[in-house]
């Protein structure tokens, strides 16, 4: 049997093969060939092993993904693949021996593995579900929940609300669906971006699988098979973006220490032992560090333990400049518990991944997803025969409102879970269905959700022509009208004894289009003002309490941090009718003056720059050229906004850097899969300095999409191997 890889102009990988399995094989293979050093990071991080190469950055990481018990979850999760759906089980396998088959080859095209002295390991059967794990494991955002603990301690149960916002952890996306009766083909078209964290190499992987079974372009999560999030089969397209759900779920627990081990008190009033384990944690340059591992029947502890948060520190509550050792109901809390789905169940939800590749119709995609666990999702499909399809998949457990908003005490009855909340499905409104993490029909599901900026913009761009083409879909992927500066705006003008800088720097504002475009120059002043407005708002001593959060995890604490719940919120918290005695005008005066008095020279790209995630930062002048290879690194310049549809997002108050962003675009074409169109950050290789590493950065800054081309004969053969 023969597997042949072809690529496109772009070196995207396009693979044929006999059969399901021998795809997976081919899938497993060429991306170990193409990002040896990404799956390596990526397997170690799943395992907790990434301080052994990457040095003392990632041992925060490290300590979570262990306490958390992400490879042990995913071992277990495996092993009930193998016993519910074999098929599926031996297809996760056959890729795995792909990317064993690979990694070698692939080491030794990345200067990665000799800098860090790192060898490539082997993958086992469940690696691929480790690697979903860690991948995700953030991505619901269980972390908000301590923020809003402190928030309501120290400023009341209002404070949810008032800071409420897609904040610095969270992912999102934009997507949107227009039926066959909204454009020129008569046949519908699928469209948006996925907004994470922009890594290079990206996260998501342009590939093509084919066998005799079927044949699906779209995104692959590299170190995963088949295609999960953005497929298309031929007949029928799907794309999601996050439902903004909580599937999470965060325990306070009194442990005790025994002869014997741990014991966690439960919530019929007893002692129950615990699980506990040591561990030890391999650092590069530094001595290792020996960790405990512990799990209650509620699931791992993910910080503290019985002696507390952290060594010296009381376990939990007080002021957070004098934390005392008791919790809101009295006696000592002194760790907290993660309880997320996969770890209760055993399922993953890789049972849906054959299924969606041999989909034909959105009926099709529809009984796959029945199966899906995490992450929570919107899905959006749509078939060549006029069917579509707009639902939340996604496990989500019934159990009390609190524990949604903060951690629950583990000893308190009530906070049990009791099955799964059914997944809501949504239709379309004139031929169009819009989700941007806004309220939607994931509503019942979650407790934050996105302002609407975006949907709303998204709405009112598909409503300005009754008629679309896949072509058209460019300036709504780009849209950089900025629908959250109002609030700002309004404070503005309703000042008035202005030195005669700040009111001309405050006229220019009241005149300004509101779009965040690169080379604006109002744009970059009102970027300014904002940040210094979200500055002074942070410093009042109202807010002095919450700049410095209870011991907790490194890897948490970005959802703690002060500056970014302001500037993210800062729309709910200038609207609001009232703000703890915080004098609003005030911090708006004083912000629009300090900047007058010193305003931004440039454009909004001069400081708005993308700042992508590498788990080995270039060294200086190192071979990694935005443009052409061997051409040093340089942060490209952006436009757009956290709530623009263009969503690149700034930290208001902190930087203007941007970790966030479209991680791809897409356009799915029912009438015609080779009119869809694609594109990423970075390339499809994930080498520096490769063809094809960064030959896909002038499109994604310019707002342009590569063809996704189909016909194999337009393709160039690379490779043919006997399986």
């Amino acid at each position: 049997m023969t597997t042949e890889t072809y690529r496109d102009a772009w070196g995207i990988p396009h693979l044929r093969a006999s059969g399901a399995r021998e795809l997976a094989r081919a899938q497993g293979r060429v991306t170990a060939r193409d990002r040896a050093w990404q799956l390596e990071v990526e397997r170690h991080r799943a395992r907790g092993t990434s301080a052994s190469f990457l040095g003392a950055g990632a041992l925060s990481w490290d300590v979570l993904a262990r306490r958390a018990r992400l490879d042990d979850t995913a071992r277990r999760c495996f092993a009930a693949l193998e016993h519910r759906d074999p098929e599926t089980a031996d297809w996760v396998r056959a890729y795995t021996d792909g990317v064993n088959e690979g990694l070698a080859a692939g080491a030794r095209r990345d200067p990665a593995f000799a800098r860090t002295g790192l060898t490539p390991g082997h993958w086992r059967p469940w690696t691929p579900l480790g690697v979903w794990l860690a991948t995700h494991i953030l991505f619901a955002g269980f972390p908000a929940k301590l923020w809003r603990e402190q928030a309501i301690r120290h400023l009341g149960p209002g404070a949810v609300g008032l800071f409420a916002a897609d904040g610095p952890g969270t992912a999102g996306s934009n997507g949107w669906l227009v039926s066959g009766e909204r454009t020129a083909t008569g046949h519908a078209l699928i469209a948006g971006d996925p907004h994470r964290f922009i890594e290079d190499p990206g996260v998501y992987q342009q590939i093509r699988l084919a066998c005799p079974q079927f044949d699906v372009v779209g995104l692959a999560v590299p170190g995963v098979p088949g295609i999960a999030h953005f497929g298309h089969t031929g007949t029928v397209a799907w794309a999601i973006t996050n439902a903004m759900a909580d599937y999470q779920d965060l325990y306070r627990e009194r442990l005790r220490r025994t002869g014997a081990g741990v014991e966690a008190l439960g919530p019929d009033g007893t002692w129950h032992r615990a699980a506990r384990h040591t561990e030890t944690v391999e650092i590069a340059g530094e001595s290792p560090v020996e960790i405990e591992v512990i799990e209650t029947d509620r699931g791992p502890v993910i910080a503290g333990g019985p002696e507390g948060l952290d060594a010296g520190v009381p376990a939990y509550g007080g002021t957070a400049t004098a934390a005392g050792a008791t919790d809101p109901d009295g006696g000592e809390a002194r760790a907290l518990a993660l309880r997320y789905p996969p770890r209760v169940t055993g399922d993953l939800g890789f049972g849906a991944l054959l299924p969606l590749l041999r989909a034909r119709t959105v009926g099709d995609v529809d009984r796959a997803l029945d199966t899906w666990t995490e992450p929570v999702n919107v899905v959006q499909a749509a078939d060549t025969a006029g069917g579509t399809l707009h639902r939340v998949a996604g496990r989500v457990p019934d159990r009390a409102a609190a524990n949604r908003l903060h951690p629950v005490p583990a000893w308190r009855p009530g906070h049990a879970w009791h099955g799964t909340h059914e997944t809501p499905y949504a239709g379309l409104t004139d031929g169009v269905a819009v989700m941007a993490n806004q309220r939607g029909p994931a509503t019942p599901l979650g407790v934050e959700f996105a302002p609407p900026h975006r949907a709303d913009r998204i709405h009112a761009l598909l409503d300005a022509r009754r008629t679309w083409t896949a072509d058209g879909m460019a300036e709504i992927h780009t849209d950089t009208l900025l629908g959250s500066a109002g609030a700002l705006l309004d404070h503005l003008a309703a000042l008035d004894g202005l030195t005669p800088a700040a009111a001309r720097l405050r006229d220019r504002l009241l005149a300004w289009d509101r779009r965040m475009d690169a080379g604006s120059t109002d744009a970059a002043a009102y970027a300014a003002v904002r940040g210094a407005v979200v500055r002074n708002l942070a410093a009042d001593p109202v807010f002095a309490p919450l700049t410095e959060p209870p011991a907790y995890p490194e890897v948490l604490l970005p959802w703690l941090a002060l500056v970014p719940r302001i500037g993210f919120a800062l729309e709910h918290l200038l609207r609001a009718e009232e703000l703890y005695g915080v004098d609003r005008r005030a911090a708006v005066r004083a912000a629009l003056e300090e900047v007058a008095a010193g305003p931004p020279a440039g454009t909004w790209s001069d400081t708005h720059r993308l700042a992508p995630w590498r788990a080995l930062p270039y060294e200086p002048g190192q071979a990694a050229g935005p443009y052409e290879p061997g051409e040093p690194y340089a942060e490209p310049g952006l436009g757009g906004d956290h709530d623009c549809v263009l969503c690149t997002s700034a930290v208001p108050g902190l930087t203007d850097r941007a970790a966030r962003g479209p991680a791809a675009r897409y356009v799915w074409d029912l009438s015609d899969r080779a009119l869809s169109r694609w594109v990423v950050p970075f390339g499809a290789d994930g080498v520096p300095g490769a063809a094809h590493h960064h030959d896909q950065l002038p499109l994604w800054l310019g707002g342009e999409l590569a063809p996704v081309v189909t016909d194999w004969a337009l393709l160039e053969r690379t490779e043919e191997t006997d399986d």
